[in-house]
């Protein structure tokens, strides 16, 4: 760790390179200690609310309240992201993985397409809709956070065969951690194209620091009231 701050260095294989991030000790403490406590806070107060939210999804569906799947972290680490199942069981992921890689590719393979939801997803159950409108499907990754494996903050944690499809400008996100939300959720989440949410991220990891985190945080629940960007 160098006297003036920590510089990261890192590539993926002989492909892309992240890139270099540079945070004050200060600030890097003060983000962790802003997850640690905030999430610690949320999980807390939260309980009651995740208890019915649990409860709701095994009454709705066959299977487990909570859905955890692989996704590919700060330095490109694979991790195993909690969420509350909003699908049905057993159910193939294959149309979902060929529309989103329609999406990163825009058609012309230059991403330029909005980043919506796949329609008519059958995979998606009654309560499922209601809490993918609502986010209240990502309270899980408060976990997450605990653990370090996310940060409030930060890029939204791709699936791996989305990461399979990346251009090489959009491996810069995975510079810091995936964040529970982030600039690209506070600024319009699927009205963007994947063009738009790469520049978005990029432009996080730049700017990176304990006051912008609070802005997004304090955005971020206006967002999801007025449902921006959800559909």
């Amino acid at each position: 760790m160098a006297g003036a701050g920590t510089v990261e260095r890192y590539a993926l294989g002989d492909a892309a390179e992240v890139g270099t991030v540079e945070t004050s000790a200060f600030s890097e403490a003060a983000i962790r200690a802003l997850d640690l406590l905030g999430a610690l806070l949320l999980l807390v107060m939260l309980s009651p609310l995740l208890i019915l939210v649990a409860a709701t999804v095994r009454l709705d569906s066959p299977g487990p309240a909570i859905f955890r799947q692989r996704r590919v972290g700060r330095r490109m680490k694979p991790f195993s992201v909690a969420k509350f199942r909003t699908m049905r069981e057993g159910v193939p992921s294959d149309a979902h993985r060929a529309h989103v890689e329609k999406m990163i590719g825009g058609g012309e393979r230059d991403g330029s397409r909005p980043m919506t939801k796949l329609e008519e997803d059958n995979r998606v159950t009654r309560v499922g809709g209601f809490l993918r409108r609502t986010s209240l499907d990502e309270l899980p990754q408060l976990w997450n956070v605990v653990r370090g494996e996310m940060s409030l903050v930060g890029p939204r944690p791709p699936i791996q065969y989305e990461v399979d499809k990346y251009p090489a400008e959009a491996f810069r996100r995975f510079a810091v951690r995936p964040g529970v939300t982030g600039l690209w959720q506070v600024s319009g989440r699927s009205l963007l194209s994947f063009r738009e949410m790469v520049e978005l991220d990029a432009e996080y990891v730049e700017r990176r620091s304990l006051p912008l985190n609070l802005k997004i945080l304090l955005l971020t629940l206006p967002t999801v009231l007025h449902g921006k960007g959800a559909a």
